[in-house]
């Protein structure tokens, strides 16, 4: 039996061939979800970026643009102030997204906060919600929008939720956050299931400890920063550059057959 012949931009050198394509990546005005958005644009692909902090959208669009130009790329680059959190922002950023570049290909659900450092003891229902209205509602509303796009162009892609290591191990102290990170990988589970006869993948990013504005707490505390580096087979916390590579190949739409799992970059850090 041959293999289908209708799966676009399979790449004939090895590299991924995002020509043509569009994603969005929310939270891709820095860390992780900028490091995703330059892989796509080193690939070929247009993206915009949403974010909060209209300062840092603008910074993060100018580098995305610099990076296209310097590998001859003529993708467009968009970015939009977004809270993910608010269902009327996001079904008018995705609107606004496709009226601008023509088609969606591809979400990449990665804005999130923190959780609150309250004690699970003392912690309020109010502070649960606010924890659950970015990590969980956000990926939610994003990830149906963008699906409702891609089954009625009728040409399959990408869905993408950012999780976290903490949806493996005992979050303990940060409770919130670690049930929010669980939920989003069911939610992508499920939506693997009912979206694959749209040839729509989605699949879950779990990151190890990386150097970013959120955990830059974390890296800043030589306690914690050594603590969680000795943890980590690898032996240091990884930059968000080193997410480019795995965005593009997450984009990939030649990648027909990957669908529904967990993929985690962590240095090792869960397995140890």
């Amino acid at each position: 039996m041959s293999a289908p012949t209708d799966s676009p931009n399979f790449s004939t050198n090895g590299r991924v061939d995002l020509t043509g394509r569009t994603f969005v990546v929310t939270g891709g005005n820095g860390g992780i979800g900028l490091g995703m958005a330059e892989g796509i644009v080193q690939a070929g692909g247009s993206v915009s970026i949403w974010g909060r902090n209209e300062d840092k959208n603008a910074a993060a669009l100018d580098a995305l643009q610099r990076l296209a130009a310097d590998t001859g790329s003529d993708a467009s680059m968009s970015a939009r102030t977004c809270d993910v959190g608010n269902e009327d922002a996001v079904i008018d950023a995705t609107a606004a997204t496709v009226a601008e570049h023509g088609r969606l290909d591809g979400l990449f659900a990665n804005a999130g906060r923190g959780g609150t450092g309250t004690p699970f003891l003392d912690l309020s229902l109010g502070e649960w919600r606010a924890v659950m209205d970015i990590n969980l509602d956000g990926v939610f509303l994003c990830l149906r929008e963008a699906a409702k796009v891609m089954v009625e162009q009728g040409t399959g892609g990408s869905l993408v939720a950012v999780s976290s290591t903490s949806a493996v191990h005992g979050a303990a102290g940060n409770e919130a956050y670690g049930t929010a990170k669980t939920a989003v990988n069911g939610l992508v589970r499920a939506l693997a299931v009912g979206l694959a006869r749209h040839r729509i993948r989605v699949n879950s990013l779990l990151p190890g400890w990386t150097i970013t504005d959120l955990a830059s707490g974390g890296y800043e505390s030589d306690v914690f920063r050594n603590a969680t580096t000795k943890r980590t087979p690898v032996r240091r916390w990884a930059d968000p550059s080193e997410f480019r590579a795995v965005g593009a190949f997450l984009a990939d739409p030649s990648q027909t057959y990957h669908t529904g799992q967990e993929i985690c970059v962590d240095g090792g850090y869960t397995i140890y």
